[in-house]
Formats: structure tokens, C-alpha cells, sequence
């Protein structure tokens, strides 16, 4: 496991080192969601969060969804929280296909983008795994979500432990 950690390390580093996301805190941000009430990021410093940023016009993003349903009900237990962020030109599109598409985690509505942009998302789906510190550790710009990486990077988030948050 830890070969495929470090090999998906590298290959995100790669990927995203024009992102510069990883390693800073995560920007925070409040968004309505689909169901419910208004969602804040810092709310869940502490723990986990994985950000699945998403439209209905992306081909591959239900796909993605799912699998963040699935990594949250394993590991929601566990401390890990999921947020699913729309970045839909279309609002009354972006509401349609989340309830079309239930998930059990919070479906967010990023209506001016604000959020999109500051977190630098130029493809669709993207995938940004924030640590309990709020510092984003990992972040995917692909459809891959059935990879083992994830996996295995989720796990890296939740074995760090809350009292060592902060320390080198």
C-alpha cells in the first residue's frame, strides 16, 4: 500500500504542481446546498474532506459521485466527509441532476464559481483531498475515482492523528 501511496504522491505532484494547492490551506468557502442548509468548509477542521467538483454536462461526473458515495459510506464513520460541489452554468440544471442523482453527502451549489476559482479547477471532474489540519494534501484532475489511490490516500488522511495536526 504504501508503494501505491507514494506512486500516486508523485503522480499528483506532477499533476497539480501548477495547481500550488498542495500543501496550502484548503480556501474556505460557504455554499448552499441542494437539500438543507448553507455548508462551511472551516465547519469541519478537524477532519478529513474529500471536495468532488462536478457539473451535469461532464460526461464522466456521475461516475465520479458514486464513488464518493461509496468512500463515504465506508468511511464516513471514521471522520471522513465528502462535498460535492456543482460548478454548473445552469442552476435549476445543477439541482435537477442532484436529485436525480442522490448521494448521502452534501451536494453544493457554486453559483458565482468563486469557489471553483479559487481552488484553480480547469477540468472536470476534480477530486481535492484536504487534510484535519485544512491543508489540501492530494488533489485529481481525472475520472478515476475507482483507483486504488484514492483509496489509499483517504486512509492517509484519516491515520493522521488530531494531535499532531500542525506539528513537522
Amino acid at each position: 500500500m504504501v508503494a501505491i501511496l507514494m506512486g500516486a504522491t508523485t503522480a499528483l505532484a506532477a499533476t497539480s504542481a501548477s495547481n500550488g494547492l498542495i500543501g496550502q490551506p484548503a480556501p474556505d468557502f460557504v455554499l448552499p446546498a441542494v437539500v438543507g442548509s448553507n455548508v462551511r468548509l472551516s465547519e469541519f477542521r478537524g477532519q478529513p474532506v474529500v471536495i468532488s467538483f462536478w457539473s451535469s454536462r461532464c460526461s464522466v461526473c456521475a461516475a465520479q459521485l458514486t464513488a464518493m458515495d461509496r468512500y463515504y459510506g465506508t468511511y464516513r464513520s471514521s471522520g471522513l466527509i465528502v462535498l460535492g460541489v456543482s460548478v454548473e452554468d445552469d442552476q435549476q440544471r445543477a439541482i435537477d441532476y442532484a436529485q436525480a442523482h442522490a448521494a448521502s453527502f452534501p451536494l453544493l451549489l457554486d453559483r458565482t464559481k468563486g469557489v471553483s476559482r479559487a481552488f484553480g479547477i480547469e477540468r472536470l471532474p476534480t477530486t481535492v483531498l484536504i487534510d484535519r489540519a485544512g491543508r489540501v494534501r492530494f488533489l485529481h484532475s481525472d475520472d478515476r475515482a475507482g483507483d486504488p489511490s484514492y483509496v489509499a490516500q483517504i486512509r492517509a488522511l484519516l491515520d493522521d492523528r488530531p494531535d499532531r495536526i500542525g506539528s513537522p
